[in-house]
């Protein structure tokens, strides 16, 4: 495990670099984000461990970084200043761009991983906005209503936009779509996170209850509603599976990451899975199986999961990369890494090498850059 110290600023968010397996950005904010500056890291990962590359001093708090998917050197931050900042590695101290459309903090940014020539923001504000780098104001604003944590394009689609907010919901956008009476705002679905779990015959829907589930109780400290639902409770985060593609996973403050199927979006989510003891901050879905998912969470722990359908499921002692063959298994925890003493904000995967390492930071000040396999069970 490496490690590196960003004394001074607590970590909000961490991505590797999609061009350098060598290269990690970290945003960072001081005072855990509630007041001062923020700064962001570009680190090196060296034969003498992890160096700092360059760094950027900004007025306020970093929440989220995204790489450019088609420029090496070009990273894009969200700011509590409402602020979206492009900088570019080849020049010092200031950004090549700066945009102030957001009326709040703006909590994540998300590159376009397929048409790579657009971004988005979302923000407290209740919109998520599109951008272009070149063009000096937003292209497309999509209003949510309600404070949005995260917002992320589909790994599939360049015309798909997911999010989730305060109001518990996970909406998804095409862009494609038109408005009608300017009333939809190219909305296609809105998904309640806290609905009651699918039950169905299919493979990919499971009850959490009774003889036969594949899926982990919920524990008794979970509140549930008399009719089997959740309580409505603000959703962090959420990420879209790398392999199916109509596979979403959201996480919040109730403690339970879900998995959704947008093809089914009233059924309920495909698998609910306890664990962590606090919210869950960050999620990010393997981009080596389509099984395999990290969470980052205020209790101080990043934990791997299964949801029990693709490759590498098995029993314990089923590592990564070992079975070729698409099954379904028992959703389930695999394994946590808790060496953060503070509440862990990032999570990301390498995206080169040996499949398995990743990268998490946190409150404690702290970067660490570790293998998922030495922890699986």
């Amino acid at each position: 495990m490496l490690e590196f110290r960003t004394q001074g600023f607590n970590g909000y968010g961490v991505k590797y670099s999609p061009f350098f397996d060598s290269r990690i950005a970290v945003s960072a904010a001081a005072n855990f984000g509630l007041v001062g500056n923020g700064r962001l890291y570009i680190l090196g990962l060296t034969p003498n461990g992890i160096v700092a590359e360059k760094w950027y001093d900004t007025q306020d708090c970093l929440f989220d970084t995204a790489w450019s998917e088609a420029h090496e050197n070009q990273i894009v931050v969200a700011s509590g200043d409402g602020a979206v900042k492009l900088f570019d590695l080849n020049l010092d101290n200031f950004p090549v761009q700066s945009w102030h459309e957001h009326k709040r903090e703006v909590f994540s940014v998300h590159w376009n991983l397929t048409s790579k020539d657009t971004f988005c923001s979302s923000s407290w504000d209740g919109t998520v906005k599109i951008w272009n780098p070149t063009r000096p104001a937003s292209i497309l604003t999509l209003p949510t209503n309600s404070c949005t944590y995260s917002a992320s394009w589909s790994p599939h689609s360049p015309f798909l936009l997911s999010c989730v907010s305060s109001d518990s919901h996970l909406r998804v956008f095409d862009v494609r779509a038109p408005t009608v009476s300017g009333t939809t705002n190219h909305l296609v679905s809105a998904t309640s996170i806290h609905n009651a779990p699918a039950v169905s015959n299919t493979p990919y829907a499971c009850t959490i209850d009774g003889p036969g589930s594949l899926l982990p109780p919920i524990p008794p400290t979970v509140p549930r509603l008399a009719n089997g639902t959740f309580p409505p409770s603000e959703c962090l985060t959420h990420d879209w599976n790398k392999y199916r593609d109509t596979i979403i996973a959201t996480g919040g403050v109730d403690r339970l990451i879900r998995t959704f199927d947008l093809r089914m979006p009233s059924q309920g989510p495909l698998a609910v899975l306890p664990g962590h003891g606090y919210a869950i901050r960050k999620l990010a879905w393997s981009p080596h199986l389509p099984d395999v998912l990290l969470s980052a969470s205020y209790d101080m722990t990043c934990r791997v999961w299964t949801d029990g359908i693709g490759l590498g499921v098995g029993g314990p002692g089923v590592s990564m990369g070992k079975t070729s063959e698409v099954v379904q298994g028992p959703a389930r925890e695999m394994g946590r890494m808790a060496r953060h003493t503070e509440f862990v904000t990032g999570v990301d995967w390498c995206l080169f090498g040996a499949e398995g390492w990743c990268a998490s930071c946190g409150w404690d000040e702290r970067l660490l850059v570790w293998d998922v396999r030495a922890i699986m069970g």
